[in-house]
C-alpha cells in the first residue's frame, strides 16, 4: 500500500506541473537522442575505417631469378613480422591477369604488354595489421634479397591513417560533452521542478513525514522522466539509424553499414539506463538543498 501511495505521488507530480515535465523529457530524448547519434556516428567511423585498413596492402616486387625455396623462405619470413597480417603470392600470370583487368580501355598498353607478359614482375602482396604500420613492412622489406622495389602508396595511406585518427578522436569527443551536457540539463531541469514545489516539501517535513518518504516520490519523478525521455530517444534513433550511418559513409553500397539488430538492441538499453540513472541523479541534485537528514 505504502509503494502505491509512493507511486501515486509520483503521478501526481508529474500531473500538476505539465510544462515543467514536458521540459525535462524534452531535454532528456534531445541529449540523449544526440549521445545515441554520436554512438552510431562512431560505430560508421569504424566500420568504414576497418573497410579502408582492409584495402591496404604493401607491394613487394620481386626479381625473376628468385627461385621458387628462396620465395618460400621470403614469404614465410615476412609472414612471421608481428607488423603482417597476410601475405599473398601474385605470379607473373596474376599480375599480367590483373593489368589486363585494370587497362582493359587502354588497347595501346595491352598490346605492348601482351607481345611481352615477363616485363610483369612476380609480387608478395602484403596486408598490415594496421594500416599505419606499413612504414615498417617498407622499411623491412627494401632490404630483402630477391626484392626488386617496394610500392605502398605511402601518400594515400597516411591521408588514411590521419583522417582515421581525427575522426574517432571526433566521435569520442562528441559522445563525452553530449553526455556530459545531457547530465547537467537533466539535474538543473529536475531541479526547477523540485524548487516550484518546495512549500509542499515543507508541509510534509512539518506534518512529521520521513526524509526517505519526502525524497522518494521526487525519485520517482526524476526516474520517470528519464525513462521516458530516454525511450523516446531510442525510438526515434532506432528509426531513423538507415539514414544516419548511410549519410556518413564513405561508400556506396546501400547494405555496406547495415547496423546489426543485437548492437541497436544493446545501445538502446544503454541510453534507457543512462536515462533512468541521468534521471535519479538529477532528482538528488534538485533535492540536495530542501531535504537533510
Amino acid at each position: 500500500m505504502r509503494l502505491q501511495y509512493l507511486f501515486s505521488q509520483a503521478i501526481a507530480n508529474l500531473r500538476r506541473n505539465p510544462l515543467v515535465v514536458v521540459s525535462a523529457v524534452v531535454a532528456v530524448f534531445v541529449m540523449l537522442m544526440l549521445v545515441f547519434s554520436a554512438t552510431l556516428v562512431r560505430w560508421s567511423i569504424d566500420k568504414d575505417i576497418g573497410r579502408w585498413d582492409d584495402n591496404v596492402r604493401v607491394i613487394a616486387f620481386l626479381t625473376d631469378d628468385l627461385s621458387s625455396e628462396d620465395l618460400a623462405t621470403l614469404t614465410a619470413e615476412v609472414f612471421s613480422w608481428e607488423e603482417v597480417d597476410e601475405v599473398v603470392y601474385f605470379s607473373k600470370a596474376d599480375a599480367f591477369d590483373e593489368f589486363r583487368e585494370l587497362f582493359e580501355d587502354d588497347e595501346v598498353l595491352l598490346n605492348v604488354v601482351e607481345d611481352d607478359p615477363s616485363v610483369l614482375p612476380a609480387s608478395l602482396r602484403i596486408k598490415p595489421v594496421e594500416a599505419g604500420g606499413y612504414s615498417a613492412i617498407v622499411d623491412r622489406m627494401v632490404i630483402q634479397p630477391g626484392v626488386l622495389k617496394v610500392s605502398a602508396a605511402e601518400e594515400a595511406i597516411d591521408a588514411l591513417v590521419a583522417r582515421s585518427n581525427s575522426m574517432r578522436t571526433f566521435a569520442v569527443t562528441v559522445s563525452f560533452v553530449l553526455g556530459a551536457a545531457a547530465v547537467v540539463l537533466i539535474a538543473n531541469t529536475i531541479r526547477m521542478a523540485i524548487y516550484a514545489r518546495r512549500d509542499e516539501i515543507g508541509i510534509m517535513k512539518l506534518v512529521g513525514a520521513g526524509n526517505w518518504f519526502v525524497r522518494i516520490p521526487f525519485l520517482l519523478e526524476g526516474l520517470i522522466e528519464g525513462v521516458a525521455g530516454a525511450a523516446l530517444a531510442a525510438t526515434v534513433v532506432w528509426i531513423a539509424h538507415p539514414s544516419i550511418v548511410q549519410m556518413l559513409s564513405t561508400f556506396s553500397d546501400p547494405g555496406a553499414l547495415d547496423v546489426p539488430t543485437l548492437y541497436l538492441l544493446q545501445q538502446s538499453l544503454i541510453v534507457l539506463a543512462f536515462g533512468a540513472a541521468t534521471g535519479l541523479l538529477g532528482s538528488v541534485f534538485g533535492m540536495w538543498g530542501f531535504l537533510r537528514d
